[in-house]
């Protein structure tokens, strides 16, 4: 038996440190909380000393703060005293997927002319679970309903959809739409004359309704808190890769596959690349593993394990490691310069 206990935080609840604060991410309730860094050292250099020890190392006038500290810990529900620390192990915050490639992109535009159904099936065939149709122009319903058709029977788990505001996309036709397609996961409706959000009644997906027109592949990799991720699943593979590109795949309006559509390196035409080759590519594959830990600013950064990384707008176009351009976040004075368009995500 310990001579006093010992604090222990939730395995879920994962400190990380930035250069002039840090964050305590609870990757259970999905949520964050802004910490000092010297409550980030007290968790992890100074892990498993009792009150008694922590007040010798910081000096009898510590005892108030560090008091203050742990209360804070405890009425949050991010730990607890115990006798016996060994017997709550840390979290495996390694990160593992079968799929070779994951998550994928198709943009369409007026003059696209994929051949979804081939595409589907590649997606398929490499493991893809994610897609995202980015529609940004008006298209007719019947190339809509083409686009989802090959997913229907796909190994895909969501599609979601990315639409040009259209007077024959009406609230009841939009809800029928997603009825007949239950792969989709969310409906973005840029160039809206409204900001606005509802949910089909019988699925609860989110159709959301934003007045920003999306007109290119130019329209992502923006950070900001709005957009952070804070599930168990994203927090371990922004650790080990990079949290935009890694398995990722993209074919952009004109059919160019890449690795993202913003991105200026194509791999070939799909309709003439097979996708499995350049999934197997290691250029393609080599910017999967830039984590936010290599990133200039990014690597001092309390969010850097939570928000989305870009590597197609970069602050430096000379420097292939500079923090995103998109970005407002300044680690260094704690402090946010700028936001998002509404409904633009990374």
């Amino acid at each position: 038996m310990r001579a006093e206990p010992v604090f222990r935080l939730f395995a879920c609840c994962v400190p990380v440190r930035g250069a002039r604060r840090s964050t305590l991410c609870d990757l259970q309730r999905q949520q964050y909380r802004l910490i000092p860094n010297a409550l980030y050292e007290i968790l992890t250099e100074h892990e498993g000393k009792g009150p008694a020890e922590l007040a010798g190392l910081y000096g009898p006038g510590s005892r108030p703060v560090l008091d203050e500290y742990f209360t804070f810990l405890v009425e949050n529900e991010f730990g607890f005293w115990t006798d016996e620390p060994d017997a709550f192990p840390p979290l495996d915050l390694s990160w593992e997927r079968p799929e070779r490639i994951s998550n994928a992109v198709i943009d369409v535009d007026a003059e696209s002319r994929h051949d979804y159904a081939s595409l589907v099936r590649q997606l398929d065939g490499l493991g893809c679970v994610a897609l995202q149709y980015r529609f940004f122009a008006r298209v007719p319903p019947d190339a809509v309903r083409a686009a989802l058709e090959p997913t229907r029977r796909s190994r895909l788990r969501s599609v979601e959809l990315v639409l040009r505001h259209d007077p024959a996309w009406d609230d009841d036709a939009l809800e029928r739409l997603c009825l007949q397609h239950q792969r989709i996961s969310q409906l973005l409706v840029h160039g809206a004359p409204g900001e606005r959000t509802t949910r089909v009644r019988a699925l609860a997906t989110p159709i959301v309704f934003t007045t920003q027109r999306i007109d290119s592949g130019d329209h992502c990799g923006y950070v900001h808190p709005k957009l952070f991720a804070l599930t168990l699943e994203a927090f371990t593979e922004a650790r080990a890769f990079n949290s935009c590109l890694n398995r990722k795949l993209s074919v952009d309006a004109r059919g160019e596959v890449r690795n993202c559509p913003a991105m200026a390196r194509s791999f070939g035409p799909a309709a003439t690349t097979p996708l499995a080759r350049v999934a197997a590519d290691p250029v393609f594959r080599e910017p999967w593993s830039v984590t936010k830990d290599q990133v200039e600013t990014c690597r001092d950064c309390e969010f850097r394990y939570v928000c989305t990384d870009c590597r197609a707008f970069v602050a430096d176009p000379a420097n292939p490691l500079s923090k995103p351009a998109r970005c407002g976040y300044d680690p260094y004075t704690a402090a946010w310069s700028d936001a998002p368009p509404a409904g633009v995500g990374a």
